[in-house]
């Protein structure tokens, strides 16, 4: 099963929360109330998105954080790798080396092209896209023609 961390999980409900308010500026004790996500965990979220550049953050008695660009310029994509690293889904998706099969595997390219399409579609949804309810019964399609860049 594929599965995010939770860091990841919660940097994308943090996240989505700083782009659908008007706010510019946002305090880790401000978004820990409002997200629910402890402090602890809240303030190392925003420390690892301020190092990704995905943040940016303003020091002082009136700092925050802010998004460091449009909320339809941030992939989905960014924010995975900023928490988890690299998206792979097998350990040579990211390097031959990490495989002691690698040299005999005549499937290394076919999980190539799944990974390269997994992380295409996580680049195609933007954090906009996530600030934005869904309804319940709406679906999502995703032309496949845009998987393969």
């Amino acid at each position: 099963m594929l599965r995010l961390s939770k860091l990841a999980d919660y940097a994308t409900v943090i996240l989505s929360y700083m782009a659908r308010t008007a706010s510019d500026l946002h305090s880790a004790l401000e978004i820990a109330d409002v997200t629910g996500i402890g402090l602890p965990t809240v303030s190392k979220i925003l420390k690892l998105l301020v190092n990704a550049h995905i943040l940016t953050s303003v020091r002082g008695v009136k700092g925050g954080y802010r998004l460091a660009r449009g909320a339809e310029k941030i992939s989905v994509a960014s924010i995975i790798t900023a928490l988890d690293g690299p998206i792979a889904i097998t350990e040579c998706s990211i390097s031959a080396q990490h495989c002691d099969q690698s040299n005999e595997c005549r499937l290394r390219a076919n999980w190539g092209l799944i990974n390269r399409t997994i992380n295409n579609a996580l680049e195609a949804v933007s954090l906009a896209d996530m600030a934005t309810p869904l309804a319940a019964s709406e679906e999502i399609t995703i032309p496949v023609s845009s998987l393969y860049r």
